[in-house]
């Protein structure tokens, strides 16, 4: 994979985007291909409004626009932000070793409550998020919490708990392992993802190239071939679905033996299926949430 030519990644600012853009980097260098990187701001950085409100792809359209203009070579997304639909003229080019798919829940040391179950919090406790499929999987799971929006890169959400804006907030076990940030003032507790399920695709990188570049055959050697197939049924779930990173979807799957499981919750509603293949096992997701099939998903492998 020698090259002289110099991969332009482009890449949101914060702290965990950087973290990935360099991940991708350092794996191009030691592949001997040299890369740098291109920093894109997007609507969902510009904004303080909730992530509802503001659209779909709020986190990724203005860096696929920078590759479509030519102005980058690869995009290196955080997968559970991508849309579910596919951009025009991009492809999907490779999905790295997946890093944890669960999520953590961050509480102040005076408000952990063992006695509250699967999220340890006294009645009427406030969580930091505003994730629409964490707000509701709190309603399923603890109704009697209170949820407050909260905005902000990961760091962010850590200091506004410690200021004592919230008893607790969640957060993607990914980011903050990649982050290492310094959390002994606070407790962390990692959540069963059978139990409070995570978004398609949590803690998995997403390579996008434009349609037909020659680079895609390059960036092959960075493609995780055996663990991808989780990472397809749940998005196939997602492109099933139709359904967007501001849907109240959650879907976990996993390998079993020799066949793949997961568990999904969409609109108050959980499944469990146990199927060979990733397209199999969405559609057949998708079934037993109460849908009628209408095709075989979109194809997402790279």
């Amino acid at each position: 994979m020698a090259s002289d030519t110099v991969v332009r990644i482009a890449t949101r600012g914060s702290d965990l985007a950087l973290w990935q853009a360099r991940f991708v980097a350092e794996r191009l260098e030691a592949l001997g291909t040299r890369s740098e990187l291109v920093l894109v701001e997007t609507s969902g950085d510009r904004s303080h409004a909730p992530i509802p409100t503001i659209g779909v792809g709020v986190f990724t359209k203005a860096v696929q626009e920078a590759l479509l203009r030519g102005e980058a070579d690869v995009a290196v997304h955080s997968f559970k932000d991508l849309p579910s639909l596919p951009a025009d003229g991009l492809e999907l080019a490779a999905v790295p070793a997946r890093g944890p798919v669960h999520e953590v829940l961050l509480v102040r040391p005076d408000r952990l409550d063992t006695s509250g179950g699967v999220l340890p919090l006294p009645a009427g406790a406030t969580v930091g998020t505003s994730a629409v499929r964490r707000r509701a999987l709190i309603g399923a799971l603890r109704p009697d919490l209170l949820t407050e929006p909260v905005r902000g890169n990961v760091p962010t959400r850590v200091d506004r708990l410690r200021q004592g804006a919230f008893d607790a907030v969640l957060l993607a076990a990914a980011g903050l392992d990649r982050l290492a940030l310094d959390l002994d003032d606070l407790v962390r507790v990692d959540l069963d993802p059978e139990v409070f399920i995570p978004a398609p695709a949590q803690g998995a990188l997403a390579l996008e190239v434009r349609r037909g570049d020659p680079l895609a055959d390059r960036l092959t050697d960075l493609h995780d071939v055996p663990g991808y197939p989780t990472v397809a049924a749940e998005r196939g779930l997602m492109a099933q679905l139709q359904a967007g990173c501001q849907l109240a979807l959650a879907a976990h799957a996993w390998r079993d033996g020799v066949s793949l499981s997961m568990v999904a919750w969409f609109e108050g509603r959980e499944a469990r299926v146990r199927h060979p293949h990733p397209e199999g096992l969405a559609l057949l997701t998708y079934e037993a949430l109460g849908h009628e099939p209408h095709g075989q998903p979109p194809a997402a492998a790279p």
